[in-house]
């Protein structure tokens, strides 16, 4: 039953961040009038669809991010051709619909051979019926039908390029910045679920123990208050016992602790760590905790939001330098790995860990690279800088690059997550 309840956790954790970045998009892209036609969580095949308005919602197969596909970004209609022969379904002498095929299977509809069209500026259609011209205006929200497909036009005003450098960029940055807003709300719930450090603290409690370690060995526990170490008395003095620990490699120990009121005592040996020639124990010590006052929580979340951005780029830093291979890096399904194990580890952990990943995605779209958010950027700064923009095509092309690479790149490190699992 645990199992199942950390698996929908950790769907429901991936759905909130990734949902609430698209939404970002999806609010300011509305806002400024563009025709948004998608708003999808997931890439490659649909597993539902349902259309409400002008959008279609989908949820699709492979769950490594989502989309908005906004009017005017793809080419999105079958183009028209003069002679061609359609069929029109009127309110008026307004059409409201043009379907291109399967004539003989349509109801209520003129027939006629195009001789103008125009579905972006003018919204003007003329047919030309048993040899009479007929003029026709285009309902801005006409649908055109064809191959069973329905796409509503775009007006060249609800279309993404059409608006203004600004608007354009908001849209684009509306992304991340909800991200940043998710997760800035969810560093403050969790402050206000457990507290923040007193001032001046007496005593120093275990919060967390690592496996197979001294500590483990020892059957020390989370929540126990280290009271004395070789009769020395810790209080609450957590740098001073780290120098204890660190100074007394290999060298048998004795704990005192104090465990739902009772002492207890213990003989630990710290284990000599190579790399920093210290002796570790493989505990995380935890400060004593109080309520958090309502503007004490908007100061620690500000500042867990700093020094996660500050740890985020130094994880950017090594990478770039080549401090990590591509085995260190985990992709989705490690993700999802270490969210389903926190997630056994109580709400509390959970809502700090999915800030972390609403901030880090925040923060990774923003990135100059192509097909993010942040790539998206710098060529609208750049049109607003030119007074033009730039090529549609070299840029879509540059997207398309960046996305398969991604891609690309995404198949690797999934490939390695698996590999992780199956050799355990």
């Amino acid at each position: 039953m645990e199992m199942v309840q950390n698996v929908l956790l950790t769907v429901l954790v991936f759905f909130v961040i990734v949902s609430i970045h698209e939404w970002g998009h999806f609010y300011f892209a509305k806002r400024a009038g563009i025709l948004v036609r998608e708003f999808a969580i997931g890439f490659g095949p649909k597993l539902f669809s349902v259309k409400k308005g002008e959008t279609r919602y989908t949820l699709r197969l492979i769950p490594a991010g989502g989309f908005v596909r906004m009017a005017g970004e793809d080419p999105e209609i079958v183009d028209v051709q003069k002679g061609q022969t359609v069929g029109v379904r009127l309110d008026g002498t307004k059409v409201t619909r043009l379907y291109l095929d399967r004539l003989d299977e349509r109801s209520n509809i003129v027939r006629g051979e195009v001789q103008t069209i125009d579905l972006e500026r003018d919204l003007e259609l003329t047919l030309e019926i048993d040899g009479e011209v007929e003029p026709y205006t285009v309902d801005p929200q006409a649908l055109m039908i064809a191959k069973g497909r329905e796409t509503q036009i775009a007006p060249l005003d609800r279309q993404f390029g059409s608006k203004s450098v600004g608007k354009r960029a908001m849209a684009i940055f509306a992304g991340p910045m909800m991200n940043f807003i998710l997760a800035f709300v969810l560093f403050a719930l969790y402050i206000q679920l457990t507290g923040v450090p007193v001032d001046n603290p007496d005593k120093v409690m275990i919060g967390d123990i690592i496996e197979g370690r001294p500590a483990a060995q020892a059957n020390l526990e989370v929540g126990d208050e280290i009271k004395s170490i070789n009769g020395i008395a810790v209080g609450g003095d957590v740098d001073g016992m780290i120098e204890l620990i660190g100074s007394s490699a290999d060298e048998p120990m004795d704990w005192v602790v104090v465990r739902e009121g009772q002492e207890i005592r213990l003989q630990i040996t710290p284990e000599l760590e190579e790399a920093s020639g210290l002796g570790k124990v493989g505990i995380a010590p935890t400060y004593q905790l109080r309520s958090a006052g309502f503007w004490e929580t908007f100061k620690f979340a500000g500042n867990a939001m700093k020094n996660m951005t500050i740890n985020i780029f130094e994880g950017f830093k090594m990478l770039i330098l080549g401090q990590f291979s591509l085995d260190d890096l985990g992709g989705p399904v490690r993700t999802a790995e270490v969210t389903s194990q926190i997630a056994s580890e109580g709400i509390a952990q959970l809502i700090s860990w999915t800030a972390i990943l609403s901030l880090y995605l925040g923060i990774f779209n923003l990135l100059p690279i192509p097909a993010l958010d942040g790539s998206r950027l710098v060529f609208l700064g750049v049109e607003g800088l030119r007074g033009r923009p730039i090529d549609p095509n070299r840029e879509s092309m540059v997207h398309f690059i960046g996305f398969a690479m991604l891609m690309l790149l995404m198949l690797a490190v999934t490939y390695n997550d698996i590999l992780r699992l199956v050799r355990g």
